[in-house]
């Protein structure tokens, strides 16, 4: 059997969650739910690239997330819908950390798309650039450069997973990451990389609330859903986070090719 996976039975919990020693990509790691990312990886040893399409927002999480857990932490600048982008913030990883384990396609746009009749060429053209081509572009320029193995962790989302109105052109991008987390994980595990995705349900963040009128109007009211919720809150970025690094992490070392809800209990019924 391949070495990269092996029974880590007799090893502490403290050594499986430790990512000491690795080295780490978050793209769209700025703000919400990539930030909370970002943080939970420099508190467990990792040392990050903070990929961002906003410098400027990159560097100060950056500098506060380094403050904060004394981690190694870099800004970069991304555009995830130019694969020359990622190509070269791949390669600082590299440059700077010497290797590259950990990959996390979280960045994407989430616009409401109104009726499916409306969506003009060019809304979904730029939906599926970032989410399908951004998270497909990433992958692969991680996983040429996992050169001991490694696991790339896609954003996904419950749309990626169920269906639901006003929202087509962003369900049909969420749809082709679960797919393409699925078809990944049995092409890169001969290589020792795992392809796993999250799929988070109401998260807490600015880019969720700018869109809870319009989602409104197109017949999702996301209040009626987080009070309906079983678990009765919405999510904040740091419940997907302590996902994120449950998977980053060897504790996830068996798991390849499955999407987890994060969720509270959204699929349940």
């Amino acid at each position: 059997m391949d070495n990269h996976f092996r029974d880590h039975s007799s090893r502490s919990i403290e050594e499986l969650l430790s990512l000491k020693g690795k080295s780490s990509v978050v793209t769209g790691g700025a703000s919400g739910i990539g930030e909370g990312i970002v943080k939970r990886l420099a508190e467990a040893g990792s040392s990050i690239i903070v990929a961002d399409i906003d410098l400027k927002k990159a560097k100060n999480t950056s500098k506060k997330i380094a403050d904060s857990t004394g981690a190694k932490v870099i800004a970069s600048e991304v555009d995830v819908s130019d694969s020359k982008s990622l190509a070269e913030t791949a390669e600082a990883c590299l440059e700077n950390f010497g290797s590259l384990e950990i990959w996390v396609n979280n960045a994407g746009i989430f616009p409401t798309t109104g009726p499916a009749v409306e969506a003009e060429d060019s809304f979904i053209d730029e939906m599926l650039e970032v989410n399908v081509r951004g998270t497909f572009a990433g992958s692969r320029e991680a996983a040429l450069r996992m050169k001991n193995g490694g696991v790339i962790i896609n954003l996904a989302s419950t749309q990626g997973l169920t269906g639901g109105p006003g929202i087509s052109a962003y369900t049909a991008s969420k749809h082709a990451v679960v797919g393409l987390t699925k078809s990944l994980a049995i092409e890169l595990a001969p290589k020792g990389i795992r392809v796993v995705a999250v799929a988070p349900g109401v998260i807490d963040t600015p880019g969720v609330r700018d869109q809870m009128e319009p989602l409104k109007e197109a017949g999702i009211d996301i209040s009626s859903m987080v009070k309906n919720s079983l678990l009765g809150r919405s999510g904040v970025p740091d419940d997907v986070a302590r996902v994120v690094l449950f998977l980053a992490s060897e504790m996830a070392d068996w798991i390849t090719g499955a999407t987890i809800p994060v969720d509270a209990g959204k699929l349940a019924g």
